[in-house]
């Protein structure tokens, strides 16, 4: 709990909350985790929150957005949790009230350690009460999704190397597989990002009344982050795209070089077949059954499949 700006109390029962907000200039801010429904209940008559608002908190998977009630807002994000292949969506649910934020989340996931750093590093910013707790944890939800983006725009780097210097069957399906994780996490990332321009926005509207005057410059900043992240994740679902295109090209290019060569050799083994065909004919031909005929015909064979292939070679056929 603060009080003008400064922290004045830590740990009380959920019981105490309406007591403390009787208090004047009190900012309270209560954090659930994998809460009880009597917990729940508790909470929802302190402060008076509805039904539906409190069935959405523990519900798991609900849509990112922002509802607005006669009191307070109900507000469901997704942060971005880990690198790589272990990266995961953990989803927070906050009610905001005039003077209170209560968090409420389904598990350890969501680092809320870092969430109470973030508000430390801004101290003189706790005067404005429950602007400065909702700002703290839009901004940190909406930092882990840029650096959520810049891991897989990483990743997509390597793609392209891996992609350019790909010569194996072995290669290729790495290159195949590490695509479609690519992909997967892009979906889910994309999934926490886009909902965060619309929930800022509705924030920052002045008929809403969630945002203290002097705070909106932090929120247009929140604002500029999340618009960022969601430009970039379009650029980056244009890449993949461009990644899967180039590899198809490039499996088509190494397939035509192939029948290329198979193409160049079946001609040259063509000719020599023809003619020994010619000269297993049962007719008579000059030279048959003579030792110069014989020794025409192997040369005859040989220049030829010397030509076609000299002619192959200049063409970068073989």
């Amino acid at each position: 709990m603060w009080r003008d700006g400064a922290l004045v109390a830590e740990g009380f029962p959920v019981a105490e909350v309406s007591d403390r907000l009787a208090e004047p200039g009190t900012t309270v801010w209560l954090d659930l985790c994998g809460p009880e429904r009597s917990e729940l209940d508790v909470i929802s008559a302190e402060l008076g929150l509805h039904g539906l608002a409190v069935e959405d908190a523990v519900s798991r998977h609900e849509r990112a957005r922002l509802d607005r009630y006669p009191e307070y807002l109900f507000l469901n994000v997704y942060s971005t949790e880990g690198e790589g292949d272990g990266q995961a969506l953990r989803e927070v649910s906050a009610f905001v009230t005039p003077r209170a934020l209560v968090t409420v989340r389904q598990g350890v996931g969501f680092d809320v350690d870092a969430l109470v750093g973030h508000w430390d590093a801004h101290p003189d910013l706790a005067r404005y009460g429950v602007s400065y707790l909702l700002h703290g944890l839009l901004d940190l939800v909406v930092d882990r999704h840029v650096a959520a983006i810049q891991a897989l725009d990483d990743e997509s780097e390597a793609l392209e190397d891996l992609l350019f210097s790909a010569d194996s069957g072995a290669s290729m399906r790495e290159l195949q597989r590490r695509s479609f994780e690519l992909r997967k996490n892009l979906v889910r990332v994309r999934k926490a990002v886009l909902p965060m321009r619309d929930i800022v926005v509705t924030l920052l509207r002045r008929d809403v009344h969630a945002v203290e005057e002097p705070m909106l410059p932090y929120f247009q900043d929140v604002y500029d982050h999340a618009l960022h992240a969601i430009e970039r994740t379009d650029s980056l679902r244009d890449m993949i795209a461009n990644l899967l295109e180039t590899r198809i090209s490039l499996q088509d290019t190494q397939r035509n070089e192939v029948m290329k060569k198979v193409t160049s050799w079946a001609g040259i083994i063509a000719v020599p077949t023809a003619i020994t065909g010619f000269y297993g004919q049962n007719v008579p031909y000059p030279g048959r059954d003579q030792y110069w005929g014989f020794l025409t015909g192997t040369a005859i064979m040989v220049a030829s499949s010397l030509v076609l292939y000299v002619i192959f070679k200049l063409r970068d056929w073989l």
